[in-house]
């Protein structure tokens, strides 16, 4: 090849990496749109794949199974597209025995252990609006446990917004006997998941300056993951019996939901300020809710209004902590 097309192959190349500006607002906006769209589809997703796996709510062994099958093939998927990446299969780095397990532990173990659980006893409604609180817990995490950060005003004024959004939503319609309709095993349980969430983010942080994130993420996920599926095949959990191919669609796109929307923050993360990207994290409940009315049937429940103030809440909370991060970048 000669220089003259050496030199317009190069530029070629550097015309289409202009053409993908991952800083440029609109390209932020779509990429996070589009993970907060996949995560957001997580509980009906779930909760769908209950239905095709033919899985009781009672059934916590095969629970298990099922979300530990979506993990391996997560952090299989996300170790495949690092590899390929690379240029290379990327194996666990050296010295990162520790991060792993406690990743896996944290993140994926108890974190979906106690979230699938809970999805199986709570509307996806619900659990999509507490999921959303997730931000709120990872803040106070940060700031109280870790010592990350500091814990002023509107950090706390956005706690207060999310927290009473989850009080909210627990409030029981007009008919009921009970002030709240709180359920330990649902509601709670969805609840005890986001604390965990919590916890495995401020770990993250910790082992960044340390290895590389991604593939931390995708060797913890397949470590928890196979950690769940053991102890569901353990405890005698099975996901056989008329099962048709949908389900098996379902289950692959779980996994690539994971892996997809995990690997694009990450990229967005990596060029742009962390306020920047994490703002549009209010968008997470928002499309939860709005996928679980039109997937699991549950329009009437989106449509209450303790349900659409608590999620105004929740979005309000998320954007007020967020909004602080930015001006103090600037």
């Amino acid at each position: 090849m000669g220089r003259k097309q050496t030199r317009e192959l190069g530029g070629t190349k550097q015309k289409m990496r202009k053409k993908i500006d991952l800083t440029d607002m609109k390209t932020v906006l779509l990429a996070a749109g589009l993970c907060c769209f996949l995560w957001g589809s997580a509980a009906p997703s779930i909760k769908i794949g209950y239905r095709l796996f033919q899985i009781d709510s009672a059934d916590t062994a095969s629970i298990l199974m099922f979300a530990g099958i979506r993990f391996v093939l997560a952090g299989f998927l996300v170790i495949l597209y690092q590899s390929i990446m690379s240029g290379h299969w990327i194996c666990p780095p050296k010295g990162s025995g520790a991060a792993i397990g406690s990743l896996a532990l944290s993140q994926t173990v108890l974190q979906y252990l106690f979230y699938y659980v809970g999805l199986s006893h709570a509307s996806g409604v619900h659990s999509a609006i507490i999921t959303g609180t997730n931000v709120f817990f990872s803040m106070l995490c940060a700031s109280l446990v870790f010592r990350y950060e500091k814990l002023d005003i509107q950090k706390i004024t956005g706690c207060v917004f999310g927290f009473l959004g989850i009080a909210i939503v627990n409030l029981a319609g007009a008919g009921s006997d009970n002030m709240f309709s709180v359920s330990f095993l649902g509601e709670g349980f969805v609840l005890l998941a986001q604390i965990f969430y919590a916890v495995s983010g401020s770990l993250i942080k910790k082992y960044a300056g340390m290895f590389d994130v991604v593939t931390l993420s995708g060797y913890q996920f397949m470590t928890g993951g196979m950690a769940l599926l053991v102890i569901g095949a353990a405890c005698g959990g099975t996901l056989s019996g008329a099962v048709g191919p949908s389900a098996f669609v379902l289950l692959l796109y779980m996994g690539i939901l994971s892996a997809v929307a995990y690997t694009l923050w990450g990229v967005l993360l990596k060029y742009n300020p962390v306020s920047r990207v994490t703002v549009f994290g209010f968008m997470n409940p928002m499309f939860g809710v709005i996928l679980s009315a039109i997937f699991l049937g549950e329009t009437a429940q989106a449509l209450t209004w303790n349900t659409l103030v608590a999620l105004i809440l929740v979005c309000l909370g998320i954007y007020v902590v967020n909004r602080e991060k930015k001006e103090l970048k600037n």
